[in-house]
């Protein structure tokens, strides 16, 4: 998609007014995948899940659920996760329609789950890439009896993209669900545009769910925020400094929320075999809000370092932890652990982003508690249970 089009589809769907999924939902003339007579779904033997970005953390989250659920899984990436009963994996470029045709074209798939993303350089690029994902991964199902497909987005649609995040007009917090689009280019739009249009074309159902900071466990991610703690709480540890809060003042005495891929994941799969969950868009968070200010002293005592908050300005882990990459070598060596490349286990940026913000990001989850969807998970407990398992992992010490 070039940006003069992805611009063209931006202004069609951003109008004053509209709202491009209430639009594509007048054309489906009542379609609905879900035809169990006592309301309830029934998972049958035709039942075949695909994730997509099935190493990630939402991916790896939604493998786990799928699997225990008895569902028949394959899991989309560029490289084979872990092997257990009844998940397949295959292999592909999400660039690639070639690579994706090749793939994918003999799969039985009913229900696609989408949780992958490219970070590009530009906001046009970024509509390009990943509007195209999209795009070429639906076209290579095409011939396949696809029933739903349920799509990974996030805050970003209320805020902005990172080229003009948190800047101009924006919704008051917690964000709710039908708030027009902003006026501004952004790779999440493209990405639902791409769903709505292959789903008329394809005629399957959808869903779209808005995530905060995902929690969630996986190595090598841009956006881990907790394995990213966890990092720099060691290397502190291990140097005799306190674990310093990097964030804004905003972050650290207002409200937030953020969103356990395990929940993430649970949503995802009720949308996608409840007729409530049908062709609607909901946001995915935990349920709770808390104060980092109260927050981050019961992390750092779950990772057995001294906490120490927010001070006059941001001190980010980019400046924190500028030569930790010698550090964490010594720390690998002395405790045993498994992953030497800091890059992999650290996403200083992303975290800087999320807890430098100088505005209020949280959620309303009405929508998902009318509709039927009523998981919930407090987030402290969240951080402890994703501590524990990186420490099993021997991701950290």
């Amino acid at each position: 998609m070039d940006a003069v089009a992805s611009g063209a589809r931006r202004n069609l769907w951003s109008a004053p007014g509209r709202n491009p999924a209430e639009e594509y939902r007048s054309t489906l003339h009542g379609f609905r995948s879900f035809t169990s007579t006592d309301g309830n779904p029934v998972l049958t033997d035709s039942a075949h899940a695909l994730v997509v970005g099935a190493t990630g953390i939402a991916g790896g989250a939604l493998i786990d659920r799928l699997s225990d659920e008895g569902w028949a899984v394959t899991g989309l990436s560029r490289r084979p996760g872990a092997e257990r009963p009844g998940v397949g994996w295959r292999s592909a470029d999400l660039r690639s329609p070639e690579s994706l045709h090749a793939a994918l074209g003999d799969l039985p798939v009913t229900h696609v789950f989408f949780t992958a993303w490219s970070r590009q350089d530009t906001e046009a690029e970024n509509i390009a890439v990943n509007g195209g994902m999209v795009r070429d991964l639906l076209a290579a199902l095409s011939d396949a009896p696809v029933r739903h497909v349920a799509l990974m987005t996030g805050l970003k649609h209320y805020l902005g993209p990172f080229e003009a995040y948190g800047q101009g007009e924006m919704p008051d917090t917690p964000f709710h669900e039908d708030e027009p689009r902003l006026d501004v280019d952004n790779f999440y739009y493209a990405q639902e545009d791409e769903l709505f249009a292959a789903a008329r074309r394809q005629g399957f159902t959808w869903s779209v769910h808005r995530s905060h900071t995902v929690l969630g466990h996986a190595v090598g991610n841009a956006m881990n925020m907790g394995l990213t703690i966890a990092v720099a709480a060691a290397i502190s540890r291990h140097t005799g400094r306190p674990l310093v809060f990097p964030g804004s003042e905003t972050q650290w005495n207002g409200l937030t929320d953020v969103t356990d891929a395990d929940l993430l994941a649970s949503q995802m799969v009720w949308a996608a075999t409840h007729p409530e969950g049908a062709d609607e868009a909901f946001n995915t968070a935990n349920g709770d809000v808390f104060r980092w200010r109260w927050m981050w002293p019961r992390i750092a005592a779950d990772l057995g370092v001294e906490a120490e908050g927010f001070d006059t300005a941001p001190r980010p882990f980019e400046q924190q932890m500028a030569d930790a990459a010698p550090v964490w070598a010594e720390i690998v060596e002395q405790h045993g652990l498994v992953e030497p490349d800091i890059t992999r286990v650290a996403s200083w940026w992303h975290t800087d982003a999320d807890l430098g913000r100088d505005i209020e990001v949280m959620t309303d989850m009405s929508k998902s508690r009318l509709s039927g969807f009523t998981e919930h998970h407090r987030t402290r407990d969240s951080f402890t249970k994703l501590f524990e398992r990186y420490r099993a992992a021997r991701l950290i010490p």
